[in-house]
């Protein structure tokens, strides 16, 4: 395994300069978070469970950048995969936190949970999802880099 890891050449070098947050990156990944988060908030509070929009976001992104908007910069598209897995994700954490605060109020364990409530949940929620990940970013992008066959967002 060491060996396929030293001669593993990355798909963009490191000495091209490429553009990957740009404000079209950023508007379109807020677009998709929006859309894929209230999906599987939908999905996930009718259901029982929710799916990833990782692969998704992805298809989507290149469908967009690449045939509407006419570029081709693959780091464009990751930003927008990531920021749109991001939003599904914050939605998928809060569906199944939240509803046990209503439950708590109906049963007369306290008040329900106040817009500003749910708002500061959810952003911990976020903060703390970003605080787990970097360590697992460097055990499994950094460490296993081409080793890793395909590693999903």
């Amino acid at each position: 395994m060491k060996d396929q890891k030293e001669i593993f050449k990355p798909y963009i070098p490191a000495d091209k300069v490429v553009s990957e947050f740009t404000p079209m990156s950023i508007v379109l990944g807020i677009i998709l978070a929006v859309v894929f988060g209230a999906a599987n908030a939908y999905l996930g509070l009718r259901v029982g469970m929710t799916v990833s929009a990782s692969i998704p976001a992805a298809v989507v992104s290149m469908g967009v950048i690449r045939l509407i908007m006419r570029r081709k910069s693959i780091l464009e598209n990751n930003m927008v995969q990531t920021i749109g897995s991001a939003g599904e994700s914050l939605a998928a954490g809060a569906i199944f936190t939240l509803p046990v605060l209503f439950m708590w109020a109906a049963q007369g364990e306290g008040g329900a949970p106040s817009f500003f409530m749910i708002t500061v949940i959810a952003i911990c929620g976020g903060i703390l999802g970003v605080l787990f990940m970097i360590p697992l970013r460097t055990a499994l992008i950094v460490e296993e880099h081409g080793i890793l066959p395909f590693p999903e967002g």
